[in-house]
């Protein structure tokens, strides 16, 4: 009698099967992200699912250790030795790729990246093992417009999805180091704290002092740690002000708030002092995305100015984000209505005149982006006839100026780059005289 054997038919813990809906929602809302991403002139690129292991190695700190590894090949499998890993993120990669490539790339770098990524975490409801990240980044520029673009792209994906009532909690690794200093937390222990940080939501106050109290801070110091946790963000910038550092971070924070805040028509931002982010490769302001229904952050970033200096040397300025599609399709049933992307038209390119204008010219970019237009914003301050010549590098067929005068006369000026002919338009009217050229 032949008995069969019979086969577990479950996915591994952590992963998925996806049913033919499934496929065709997800598909759906990767062609609503991706037209949103290079609306903002994003480009695509791609990057190999598994990595060495010196690549990955020491860039993620406690996270580190949820890396999938994978056995060395052949007759060495036996020993157990690792020489490969599967990809924990897309940023990372990222860094090696831009290393190899930076001369055949456009400066800044702006990219795009939709693709799955795999951790070791413990399952949970919307925590997976295996999930897809849609990511934005920003390489070479140290403006903080870069931050503000990375944001507005992600809150604007979500808007195209569907969604309303999101959060975006932001804060600066320069402001938690500050308030780490006004506390008067050890340099070594200073890591330990954030740690402690990180967890606040999940362990509460008591949960963070018994973390420092067990990582060795001074009980004098966790006195103070103490007495704050629980202030309001607002009532927490002074302590954090009295550091040179801390002012710094509030700067960067405040600045980044003013640009995107008129723009998020659903949603809010807000600072949050404690938010840490846990990644060690974080250097200036940092944001999660929260929205209502959902477990855990739905989207998340920072800027790393540091991280692509290890792979070619020079310190070179970035910042990205990551909108976590899978934890949204998991959770929330808006997704499954289908929707039928506008085309995108071409691509006009808007020089920023001074820092003055910086919030007026992000406002026009999202005028001609909800109009499906696709605008990129020069994210270089320096002279007109400079971002004008980026913008031909680009392929841009027009190029937009907004300066003082055109302010005052409640107009931009338009030029055609291939036919060297430029007008003056009404503000109001730009998206119908594009729309008209085409």
């Amino acid at each position: 009698m032949n008995i069969m054997k019979k086969f577990i038919v479950l996915p591994p813990s952590g992963t998925r099967d996806f049913l033919p809906q499934d496929v065709k929602n997800r598909e759906w809302a990767f062609g609503v992200v991706k037209g949103v991403f290079e609306s903002f002139g994003f480009l695509p690129m791609d990057t190999p699912a598994f990595e060495r292991i010196e690549t990955l190695a020491g860039k993620y700190g406690e996270e580190e250790k949820l890396i999938f590894k994978i056995l060395k090949r052949g007759e060495q499998s036996a020993s157990g030795e690792t020489d490969m890993a599967l990809r924990y993120d897309l940023t990372v990669p990222l860094a090696r790729f831009f290393a190899r490539y930076r001369n055949q790339l456009p400066y800044p770098f702006r990219r795009y990246q939709i693709g799955p990524v795999w951790r070791a975490d413990r399952p949970g409801k919307g925590r997976f093992r295996e999930f897809y990240q849609c990511d934005v980044d920003v390489i070479g520029s140290s403006s903080l417009l870069a931050d503000a673009e990375v944001i507005l792209a992600l809150t604007k994906s979500l808007s195209c999805l569907g969604f309303s009532g999101y959060t975006v909690r932001i804060n600066s690794r320069k402001a938690l180091n500050g308030i780490l200093e006004s506390y008067g937390v050890p340099s070594e222990q200073m890591k330990a704290t954030l740690v402690a940080f990180d967890k606040i939501d999940k362990i509460g106050v008591e949960g963070v002092v018994n973390e420092l109290s067990g990582a060795g801070v001074p009980e004098v110091v966790i006195g103070r740690i103490r007495s704050n946790l629980s202030k309001r963000s607002e009532d927490l910038r002074g302590q954090i002000s009295t550091t040179a550092t801390g002012r710094e971070g509030l700067e960067e924070v405040d600045e980044v708030v003013s640009l995107v805040k008129p723009l998020l028509k659903d949603g809010e931002i807000e600072f949050s002092p404690f938010l840490v982010r846990g990644l060690d490769y974080y250097t200036g302001p940092i944001f999660e995305i929260y929205l209502k229904g959902a477990v855990g952050a739905i989207a998340s970033g920072g800027r790393y100015d540091g991280l692509i200096g290890m792979f070619t040397g020079e310190q070179i300025p970035a910042c990205g984000g990551s909108l976590g599609i899978d934890r949204l399709l998991s959770t929330i049933d808006q997704i499954g209505k289908q929707s039928k992307r506008e085309e995108r038209l071409s691509c006009v390119f808007i020089t920023v005149w001074d820092r003055a204008l910086r919030a007026e010219t992000l406002c026009i970019a999202d005028e001609l982006r909800s109009e499906g237009i696709s605008a990129e914003i020069s994210l270089n301050d320096g002279k007109i006839g400079d971002q004008v010549r980026s913008a031909l590098k680009r392929g841009a067929r027009y190029c937009l100026f907004y300066g003082p005068d055109e302010k005052t006369r409640k107009e931009v000026t338009l030029k055609d780059l291939s036919a060297g002919k430029q007008m003056s338009v009404k503000r109001d009217e730009i998206a119908r005289m594009l729309k008209s050229f085409i």
